[in-house]
């Protein structure tokens, strides 16, 4: 009987929070895994050393398209099960009228347009039935939007949303599943100390939807249970 060939993951934005523990919970399940990170140091090489090989480290700027190709040409040849997306920043509760125009475009560049720029840079690593998936956020659902706060973080992960429908109509035919995935609020840098869940709570969660979508048609965007986010 053939072992079962190991499957292959490449992670962005996991130096630490959700997209380091994401990085380890598919580690721990098996996978190969490549994760990136913008700067040297950090908790992710140790990480990829306790690991034995089977974590590697790669480095990235998300929003540097110059980083992006290189990452592209280094690793020309993998092929990948899944793609995913983390990285996102947030600049705090700032009613939108307070928010300045570096603020708004640092924040969209960040969290809506570079993770699609990526999704089309390394694409073509992802193997047909594979998965291509984005960090949301429950926060980024208009018709969820019902309580006051954090305006432009929200509207970042809204238009996230509404470029990974665009992606998703456009690569109808690909044979990729295609996700949005809402962590729930975490214990995290973005998330602050009094989030309700820690990531080593809900990423095994998240992880599992993963597995479970594998192969799924179209695009969904899901919670940490696998149940759908209205738009």
């Amino acid at each position: 009987m053939s072992a079962t060939p190991h499957r292959h993951a490449l992670v962005i934005g996991a130096s630490r929070g959700l997209g380091l523990v994401l990085a380890d919970e598919l580690a721990r399940r098996g996978w190969r895994v490549i994760a990136t990170t913008r700067t040297e140091g950090g908790e992710l090489p140790a990480h990829a050393e306790a690991w034995k090989g089977q974590l590697k480290v790669e480095s990235l700027e998300m929003t540097s398209s110059g980083q992006l190709a290189a990452l592209r040409e280094r690793l020309d040849g993998c092929r990948l099960d899944l793609l995913f997306v983390n990285a996102a920043v947030d600049r705090g509760n700032l009613p939108i009228d307070e928010v300045s125009t570096d603020m708004f475009t640092e924040v969209m560049i960040t969290n809506a347009l570079s993770p699609l720029r990526v999704l089309e840079a390394l694409r073509d690593l992802v193997a047909p039935g594979g998965t291509v998936a984005v960090m949301s956020s429950d926060q980024g659902s208009v018709s969820r939007n019902t309580e006051d706060g954090y305006e432009l973080y929200k509207a970042s992960k809204a238009a996230l949303n509404q470029l990974m429908r665009s992606y998703a109509t456009r690569h109808a035919d690909d044979g990729q599943t295609k996700l949005l995935i809402d962590p729930g609020h975490n214990r995290t840098r973005l998330g602050g100390p009094d989030a309700p869940l820690a990531p080593q709570e809900s990423i095994p969660a998240v992880v599992d939807v993963l597995e479970a979508q594998a192969g799924a048609p179209g695009l969904q965007f899901l919670d940490l249970h696998g149940e759908t986010v209205p738009w």
